[in-house]
């Protein structure tokens, strides 16, 4: 039995790139019928970003278009605002990330999309909310973290590389993504009460401001007081206006650091330089006993600098330093054996080749394994990050570009001739270029 949570859903996606594709192949994989909209001749953009083969889709597409179905569609022609508004007509999910403007100069704004199709519900995917002073501009990933203050509080906090860091995450494209998921996930719920669609807008802004929340925390505090005690500027720093960059303190009320150890080998080479392992110490008294015992720090049980967290505070770069030098002659993964086994918070800095050559993540859901077929053969992506006890993705490949032009055209009704003259016209098909002018 099928137990798949969006089965019998119909979804157009008019987007492209991450943000919107990363939803939409979310909706996908939990059973959706997702129809991608793609120019005719050109496709998605990312089919042609950061190629290994010319000749092929790359990394970047597949990963983010799994499951979905491809439909080479101009949707500024005639014939192609007729489809998209049938697909409309049938559809329960519209989703587009297009900028500020452009769905309204189609002809598919949320109030046209409504009036078509009343049931629908709407998801949009900008870079600012609407209110927002930048509403207008054209938003990136690195844009949507450096306007959202996460950006200004990550990084190094002193010298040359004190400078603002976008994060290595995606914040500010799948992030948003999955932020918009739960928005169309929510509006399918109050469908069943309603019977009638609504306008889900999502920014990027937004979904990393969602992401930063401690950090207005922290301004909120450093406002009232004038320091943040978790940070590595207390208590000898000095602190400006804003929340500042921190390195890699935990950033919560407990003490965490990122250690260098010995390479471990293998994967683990001093080339890559990520043989490090972050440690925390907890504010409980019996917690911090058991991290000094097994780091065979026991002096430090008696002495007023350490044996209270607030201490711990005020001391921090003397236990940085002196936990540093432990970690120094193990390699990560035997810090990470000694100090799980008396229940210290600790995890070894994994690579993505590590963290991807580890067959215990191919369980399903975390990583899986993508038959493309072809010259691509099989490609890792992440899968569905939830586990679902009755359900399990599929995880088919992705659409070659117009794919499955005829298979949905069919479905609404176009005939043959009727298709082939939707290519001819530049519909669903480029159109020739014109010869060039004898010599």
């Amino acid at each position: 039995m099928n137990y798949a949570p969006l089965q019998g859903i119909k979804v157009v996606d008019f987007t492209e790139v991450q943000s919107g594709p990363s939803c939409t192949q979310m909706l996908a994989w939990l059973g959706a019928d997702v129809v991608k909209i793609e120019r005719p001749g050109v496709g998605d953009a990312t089919r042609k970003e950061l190629q290994f083969d010319p000749n092929e889709p790359s990394y970047y597409f597949l990963q983010l278009n799994s499951d979905k179905k491809s439909l080479a569609l101009d949707a500024k022609t005639p014939d192609g605002k007729a489809i998209l508004t049938k697909l409309i007509q049938e559809c329960d999910i519209f989703v587009e990330n297009l900028h500020p403007g452009a769905m309204d100069k189609l002809g598919f704004s949320w109030e046209a999309v409504h009036a078509l199709n009343p049931k629908c519900i709407y998801g949009t995917i900008k870079g600012f909310p609407a209110a927002s002073k930048y509403a207008n501009l054209k938003a990136y990933e690195p844009i949507a973290q450096v306007t959202a203050a996460a950006a200004s509080t990550t990084g190094w906090y002193e010298g040359d590389y004190n400078i603002p860091t976008q994060s290595g995450a995606a914040l500010g494209d799948s992030n948003t993504g999955m932020h918009l998921l739960i928005g169309l996930l929510a509006a399918l719920q109050q469908r069943n009460r309603t019977g009638e669609g609504v306008y889900v807008y999502q920014s990027m802004h937004n979904a990393c401001l969602n992401l930063c929340r401690i950090k207005t925390r922290d301004q909120l505090t450093l406002d009232r007081i004038g320091y943040l005690t978790q940070f590595p500027q207390y208590p000898d720093g000095k602190f400006g206006d804003c929340v500042p960059r921190s390195g890699n303190t935990e950033g919560s009320g407990v003490l965490g650091w990122t250690y260098k150890c010995k390479p471990a080998g293998g994967l683990d080479s001093e080339i890559d330089a990520n043989n490090y392992v972050y440690v925390i110490l907890q504010r409980g008294a019996k917690d911090f006993e058991l991290a000094c015992k097994a780091f065979g720090f026991e002096d430090w049980l008696t002495n007023p600098d350490f044996n209270t967290a607030d201490a711990r505070d005020r001391h921090k770069t003397e236990i940085i330093a002196r936990i540093g030098q432990w970690c120094a002659d193990k390699t990560k993964f035997e810090v990470t054996s000694i100090l799980s086994a008396a229940g210290v918070p600790v995890g070894p800095v994994l690579s993505t080749k590590e963290m991807m050559s580890d067959e215990s993540l191919y369980d399903g859901n975390t990583l899986v394994r993508i038959d493309q077929g072809g010259a691509i053969g099989t490609f890792v992506t992440v899968g569905c990050p939830f586990t679902l006890s009755n359900y399990t993705p599929t995880y088919g490949p992705c659409p070659t570009l117009g794919g499955n032009t005829e298979e949905v055209l069919t479905s609404l009704g176009y005939t043959p001739e009727q298709q082939e003259a939707f290519k001819k016209n530049g519909t669903t098909a480029p159109l020739p270029k014109p010869a060039a002018p004898a010599k």
